[in-house]
């Protein structure tokens, strides 16, 4: 067995860029259903935007990751950060419907020229040696991000929702200049292709059926019912479970002190802010790197669609968690979390490393394709929440997630018996 290579400066330089902004990304997104909600807004109005939102963030990568690999990752991240920053702020100022629906959208712009670049920056600064814990130490980088802005927003969201928009707008800036000064681009075997070429080559990549076919059973069966987690979770929590009462149960296991920064006092009651919890970030900080050692050796799809039945589990305990013990809520996140961590940097790992290293920018836009298809649809789930809500069952909506991703097993199980799995490359 080959020794394990080092990971270059570039490897970590990126992993700090990811940090922050996922921390601005999810501080905001997170906890946007209550504000939405707390403007007047419907939660048909929520998903709504939620799906816009997420459909811009995850269509411009299959544009950026092609301009990336022709013009270079680190003057795409400078152009990402231009319009991260004012469209952040503008949410300070605006507040009717069309003009947050705007705002947000300029925002998932920012973020979709973003986002494929760090974990292609990851792509080709590992090897066959040290792949599966390179982007092991990604995802861990990006939910220590996805863990800490929720958190500290929720807590600043207690005071005034602009000191939120101002903090995540400080943690753009503080990337724009780390981005300037301290990323350098990755060597790669891009030299002489057109953009025009790129364009071709992207073309042959979505015009293979038997790929698009994969990527559109991820799309249905695991990226949406994904988002729809982070969608209707952190609402799920703050209307329908007693967030006093999860205040108390946090209280006797890790003391007033450690509770009270994922809580707010109103009125002399303190309640556990719901974004805080309602994600997986804090576990997969603690466990990441162990799941993906334990993973690292055995097949991508089985591992794969483990996960997908562990997240199935944790939707049925959720469900449980509004009708039951409240308490059971930080069980179905947790088994959420275990599902998330097997399945989803697997998935994106195997497709990137059934990618020629000099296309690795062109595969990841085309994963994102599938992120695009399941995020788009998942504000379905936000509005049909308002629904069962409607009709006294909310608990109803995560029931008809864990059918959702038990079909999904079900379905991308017969794709690989019967059209066969990819080979990963070794270089």
């Amino acid at each position: 067995m080959k020794e394990r290579s080092k990971f270059p400066s570039v490897f970590w330089v990126a992993n700090i860029i990811e940090v922050l902004e996922r921390f601005a990304y999810y501080g905001i997104y997170l906890g946007f259903g209550i504000y939405l909600q707390q403007l007047g807004y419907s939660k048909g109005d929520l998903g709504l935007i939620q799906s816009i939102f997420l459909a811009l963030s995850y269509l411009t990568p299959l544009f950026s990751g092609t301009f990336a690999d022709k013009y270079g990752f680190k003057k795409m991240l400078l152009i990402a950060y231009i319009a991260y920053l004012p469209a952040i702020l503008l949410l300070i100022i605006t507040k009717s419907f069309s003009g947050i629906a705007i705002t947000m959208l300029t925002i998932g712009f920012a973020a979709g020229i973003f986002k494929p670049l760090i974990s292609a920056t990851v792509r080709v600064t590992t090897d066959s040696t040290n792949k599966t814990l390179g982007f092991g130490i990604f995802y861990q980088m990006v939910n220590i991000g996805a863990s800490f802005g929720p958190i500290i927003m929720g807590k600043l969201r207690g005071w005034s929702w602009d000191y939120v928009f101002y903090t995540a707008a400080i943690a753009i800036g503080i990337m724009f200049l780390i981005t300037l000064f301290f990323y350098k681009e990755p060597k790669r075997d891009i030299e002489g292709v057109t953009l025009k070429q790129k364009f071709i080559d992207l073309g042959a990549v979505l015009s293979d059926k038997k790929f698009m076919l994969f990527i559109i059973l991820l799309g249905v069966f695991f990226w949406l019912p994904f988002w729809a987690f982070f969608n209707v979770l952190a609402v799920y929590i703050n209307d329908y479970l007693n967030t006093a009462s999860l205040y108390q149960s946090l209280r006797s296991v890790l003391g007033a002190g450690i509770t009270s920064i994922v809580s707010n006092n109103t009125d002399g009651v303190w309640r556990v802010n719901a974004e805080a919890i309602a994600n997986t970030g804090y576990i997969i900080i603690l466990f990441q790197i162990a799941i993906s050692k334990t993973f690292e050796k055995r097949p991508a799809i089985p591992s794969f669609m483990l996960g997908m039945f562990i997240a199935a589990v944790s939707f049925i305990v959720l469900g449980l968690s509004a009708v039951s013990f409240n308490a059971l809520v930080f069980l179905g996140v947790f088994l959420f979390a275990v599902g998330e961590m097997i399945s989803s940097p697997r998935i994106q790992e195997y497709i990137l490393w059934i990618a020629p290293k000099e296309k690795a920018g062109l595969y990841m836009g085309a994963n994102f394709l599938a992120t695009f298809i399941g995020a788009t649809l998942s504000g379905i789930y936000t509005g049909l929440m308002g629904t069962f809500e409607e009709a006294g069952n909310p608990e109803y909506i995560m029931y008809t997630l864990a059918g959702h991703i038990l079909l999904g097993i079900v379905a991308i199980f017969i794709f690989t018996k019967f059209a066969g799995a990819y080979k990963e490359l070794e270089q």
